[in-house]
């Protein structure tokens, strides 16, 4: 089981509510997932006196939670917080919708050449994003997750996230040797080919272990907007200059893959749980991507699908025995929104 580290003042201020470490204990046990640990670590809070500035030392709670490894919306605060309100039934499960831009869908069109590497990449808009630096810390560490879950250490699925308003589409999602591809990698200052960049990383305790996914390929996977800027060599590193800051206001977000279903889960994932810090919550902006037989595909989808169910079969299978009602409500606490039907049958008799 993945296990979530949260600052547990933050999680308690999201859920409007503080608990004992018993409390939560039990809130976790019931909602299904499990505690496993509570520590503490030192933090430096800096405090102004007039024109005096003074750093004190202050521990910080942090529970480490176990969570199911199918449950990708709970690897970070928010989507745990969101998903524990629903199921306390102090909120509804968010409904997310799709939008279009005044102007044309982004657009990035991938080249036949990624056959060769990485044939996949699904891609989504974030407009009007607030960022506090919990939040982007949340929206690294949420891809970290992802990177080392359903991702399967990038080698299924790689993530990029870029600021939108620094580069200029269409994208071209491209396949070419190493030594074509020259651009400065994330937090350098520098240029390097991938040829380089293979070997510089070669050291790096992080990035190292991603190598061998495209090293001996005879093409590189490298992503360009449509002034030859380079958003990401994946599934190594992103381009320095499309990084996100706290002063990113629009994300474009861009995932390639060797597995398409992973490729559009981890999207989903991604935009549903920051979506919050849109301006207009949980609304998520569509784009365009061109598959290499000239096809065009919306993405994100956010399909929403309807099931119906026997109250009797699903009490056998789970081994409850449950009411219809009760069945709903404990679906809908756990974000299915759920209702009874009721069937009448009348027999007639025949003349």
């Amino acid at each position: 089981m993945p296990t979530v580290q949260v600052e547990r003042d933050q999680l308690f201020k999201l859920l409007g509510k503080e608990y004992t470490d018993e409390e939560f204990d039990e809130l976790c046990f019931d909602f299904g997932i499990e505690l496993d640990e509570v520590t503490s670590e030192k933090v430096m809070i800096t405090k102004e006196q007039g024109q005096d500035k003074a750093e004190t030392a202050s521990d910080k709670v942090i529970y480490k939670i176990d969570v199911p490894a199918n449950r990708y919306d709970l690897l970070c605060i928010e989507g745990l917080s969101r998903s524990l309100l629903v199921f306390l039934q102090k909120i509804k499960a968010p409904r997310y919708h799709l939008s279009k831009p005044d102007g044309p869908l982004q657009r990035l069109t991938i080249a036949k050449q990624t056959a060769q590497v990485r044939p996949y990449c699904v891609t989504a808009v974030l407009r009007d994003v607030t960022l506090t630096q919990e939040g982007y810390n949340s929206f690294i560490e949420l891809q970290d997750k992802l990177h080392q879950n359903i991702c399967r250490k990038r080698s299924l699925v790689a993530i990029g996230t870029h600021d939108l308003d620094s580069i200029k589409g269409p994208f071209l999602y491209d396949a070419r040797p190493p030594q074509d591809i020259k651009f400065i990698p994330l937090n350098k200052d520098k240029e390097y080919t991938a040829v380089e960049l293979m070997e510089l990383y070669q050291s790096d305790n992080n990035l190292k272990h991603y190598l061998h996914i495209i090293k001996d390929k005879p093409v590189y996977p490298v992503i360009y907007d449509s002034n030859g800027i380079v958003l990401s060599m994946p599934p190594i590193i992103n381009g320095n200059h499309s990084k996100i800051t706290l002063n990113t206001k629009n994300i474009f977000i861009e995932s390639t893959a060797t597995d398409l279903r992973k490729a559009e889960i981890v999207l989903d994932t991604l935009v549903t749980i920051f979506s919050v810090y849109c301006k207009q919550k949980f609304i998520v902006e569509q784009s365009e991507v061109v598959q290499p037989d000239g096809s065009v595909v919306l993405y994100p989808k956010l399909n929403y699908r309807h099931e119906t169910i026997s109250v009797k079969e699903t009490n056998t299978k789970v081994g409850i025995n449950e009411s219809a009602e009760r069945i709903a409500d404990l679906l809908t606490r756990m974000c299915l929104s759920s209702e009874c039907l009721f069937f009448l049958y009348y027999l007639f008799d025949s003349c």
